[in-house]
């Protein structure tokens, strides 16, 4: 029996990357970089000639330099092999490091088996509460034209900016970005020093919450894992954690030797 990674057009794995987003079923950070060109090299994973899923690897912009696997999803029927298909992949690519979302469960396990120098970039929030916090006197203010950003939507690129104003200052800044899976918008927000511990920060995502919904989407969020301050925020606005940006080197004992096929 026989496994094979041959690199594909990202037309001909289409029907699989759909498969997993639905089984992802979640805002997935890195799903624009295969709307990039020349940002990523996509492979059909193969199983004594069947398809058996396909593997991605980042090589553009931040990654340039650094082919980094980001997406290995197999077919469940064929998941008993996953560990071959992937040392196969991994030839075929030529692949030396990992960016992974741990929600996707299949490819975290094979970040920490073949993986080393694992750290935490991000933490990936999604929500589950919807909150009543005051206002305090601020007002929600929209920067970006809302043609603009039903655009952004469509177009899966970009996004809409909005301010929170106190007394006519500028007390938060921030927006919604769409360049993610459908029907995914990631809202990212900024506080002035002289506006922070005052409720702002978290009234503004809650209300950018808000906004996201009326506008069709569902909102998701992130943050560093040391930013103390930005995981309250996020929380109290009624997010809530659920998977890690994790990254890595291969280890180089399990670097594969050759991408003709594993028996």
């Amino acid at each position: 029996m026989q496994t094979r990674a041959n690199l594909s057009a990202q037309e001909e794995l289409l029907p699989l990357r759909m498969r997993y987003r639905e089984e992802m079923n979640c805002q997935i950070v890195h799903d624009s970089i295969h709307r990039r060109d020349g940002w990523t090299r996509s492979f059909l994973l193969e199983l004594k000639g069947a398809t058996a899923g396909f593997g991605s690897v980042a090589i553009g912009g931040p990654w340039k330099g650094k082919p980094t696997v980001f997406e290995f999803y197999v077919l469940p029927e064929h998941r008993t092999r996953a560990f071959d298909l992937f040392e196969s992949f991994l030839a075929a690519s030529g692949a030396r490091f990992f960016e992974v979302q741990t929600s996707d469960v299949l490819l975290a396990a094979m970040l920490h088996t073949y993986g080393r120098d694992i750290a935490s970039e991000k933490i990936v929030f999604h929500d589950q509460l919807t909150t009543a916090l005051p206002a305090n006197g601020a007002v929600l203010r929209r920067i970006t034209a809302e043609e603009e950003i039903l655009a952004a939507i469509e177009e899966r690129q970009g996004g809409g900016e909005w301010v929170l104003e106190s007394d006519g200052a500028v007390a938060a800044k921030g927006g919604i970005l769409f360049h993610y899976n459908r029907p995914y918008g990631d809202i990212y927000m900024e506080v002035p020093e002289p506006f922070r511990r005052r409720g702002f920060g978290s009234y503004f995502v809650q209300e950018l919450k808000r906004v996201c919904y009326e506008l069709g989407a569902v909102p998701g969020a992130r943050c560093n894992p040391t930013n103390v301050a930005s995981r309250r925020t996020l929380q109290r606005a009624g997010f809530v954690p659920f998977a890690h940006i994790l990254t890595g080197s291969l280890n180089d004992s399990s670097t594969p030797t050759a991408a003709t096929g594993k028996s």
